[in-house]
C-alpha cells in the first residue's frame, strides 16, 4: 500500500514581519515547513516567542544567507536531499531595504546588496529546487486527508514595482525602470551598482529587485505549463508597520503607518499580511498562473482579492527574457 507523506512549504524571512506571520497559517493549513533565514538561531527564538511545541514540531529550520550564493547552492543541497519528495511550494519573501545608503553595500559576490538578497539569491534557491518541486510526491497530506498538489512557487511583490499603479510612479527617488539593462550586461560588479548602470540610488534598487521579482514569477508562469507549476506573485496590502522599513528614518516609521491607516486606508496587519500569503500560495483559490494577487490599496472590511495588471516593465516579453538569461550568467547557472 502506497505510504502518502505530509506536503512541504519552503518561506525565507520569517525572524518577522511577515514571514513569521505566514508560518502560523501554513500549520493550520496541515503543511510542514521550511523555514529559511540568515540565522536559524534567531529565527528558532522568534518562533518559540509565539507557538507551542506541537506547532514548533512542524518547522524546518535551514540556515541560507541569501546574500552568498554560495549558501544558497549548500542550503539548496541540503534541502532537496531532506525534503525534495515532498516539498510543494516555494514562497520567496526575504528582502532588504537600505533607502538611507550613501553608497552600495556589497554581497559575498561583489553585487549591490539589496539586488543581490531580494532577486539573486531568490532565483538561484528557485532554479538549484526546481527538479525537486517539480518531481515531488504527486499526492500528498494535508490535515490528514490525501491531497493531489501542483507545485507553487509564490513571490512577495509590491506596488511601487509595478509602473501600472499610483505607487509604482511615486518619483522618489525614482520609479522602478531596468532601463537597457547595461548594469546586468556589464556584470554587475563594482562600480556598477544598478541594473540599468546608471548613479547608485538605493530606494529605486530595492524597487528594481522586486520588479525582477515579479519578473521571475511570469517567466516562470511562461515556461512551466499550469498542470506542472503554477507561479504566481502578490501584494497583501501595505503592511506599513514591520522591520522591513528598520532603516527608514524614524519619523517615516512614525507617520507611515498612520499615514496608511488614516488618509489612504491601506494599512494592513502583518497577521493578515502572513494569511494572505499563505493563501495565495496553497489555497485552490488562487491556483491561477501568471497572475499578481493584490487587495489594492483600499483596504475595506471584506475587500476581495483581484487579478492585478501589470506593466510592460514586467511583462514585456524581450525585456523579462533578458532578465531571466542576465540573471542566469550572473548567478553561476549558465
Amino acid at each position: 500500500m502506497e505510504k502518502f507523506k505530509k506536503g512541504a512549504v519552503l518561506i525565507t524571512g520569517t525572524t518577522s514581519g511577515v514571514g513569521l506571520n505566514t508560518l502560523k497559517p501554513l500549520i493550520e493549513f496541515g503543511w510542514d515547513i521550511i523555514a529559511v533565514n540568515r540565522s536559524s538561531k534567531r529565527a528558532i527564538d522568534e518562533a518559540n516567542k509565539i507557538f507551542k511545541n506541537n506547532e514548533i514540531e512542524s518547522i524546518n529550520f535551514i540556515e541560507i544567507d541569501l546574500s552568498d550564493l554560495n549558501s544558497v547552492r549548500d542550503g539548496a543541497k541540503e534541502i532537496a536531499t531532506r525534503f525534495g519528495n515532498v516539498l510543494k511550494v516555494l514562497i520567496c519573501n526575504a528582502a532588504v531595504y537600505k533607502p538611507r545608503l550613501k553608497r552600495p553595500e556589497r554581497s559575498s559576490q561583489g553585487f549591490e546588496n539589496s539586488m543581490a538578497v531580494n532577486h539573486f539569491g531568490h532565483f538561484l534557491l528557485i532554479n538549484l529546487l526546481l527538479e525537486s518541486i517539480l518531481n515531488s510526491d504527486e499526492k500528498i497530506i494535508l490535515n490528514g486527508e490525501i491531497s493531489k498538489f501542483i507545485p507553487r512557487i509564490t513571490i512577495l511583490g509590491t506596488v511601487t514595482a509595478n509602473y501600472l499603479e499610483l505607487g509604482g510612479k511615486i518619483p522618489i527617488p525614482a520609479p522602478a525602470n531596468l532601463g537597457d539593462l547595461s548594469g546586468f550586461e556589464h556584470g554587475f560588479l563594482s562600480p556598477i551598482s544598478m541594473a540599468n548602470g546608471k548613479k547608485f540610488k538605493p530606494g529605486k534598487a530595492y524597487k528594481d529587485s522586486k520588479l525582477c521579482n515579479m519578473i521571475t514569477a511570469q517567466e516562470l508562469s511562461k515556461r512551466f505549463t499550469p498542470d506542472k507549476l503554477i507561479s504566481n506573485s502578490l501584494y497583501p496590502g501595505c503592511v506599513a508597520k514591520t522591520k522591513l522599513f528598520r532603516n527608514t528614518p524614524w519619523i517615516f516609521r512614525v507617520l507611515f503607518p498612520l499615514f496608511q491607516k488614516f488618509i489612504t486606508g491601506g494599512y494592513v496587519s502583518e497577521r493578515l499580511a502572513g494569511r494572505r500569503v499563505a493563501l495565495v500560495a496553497t489555497n485552490e483559490e488562487y491556483a491561477r498562473t501568471g497572475v499578481h494577487w493584490s487587495w489594492g490599496n483600499r483596504q475595506k472590511l471584506g475587500k476581495k482579492v483581484f487579478s492585478q495588471k501589470l506593466s510592460q516593465r514586467i511583462i514585456d516579453p524581450y525585456t523579462s527574457s533578458r532578465v531571466w538569461k542576465l540573471t542566469k550568467k550572473l548567478v553561476g547557472l549558465i
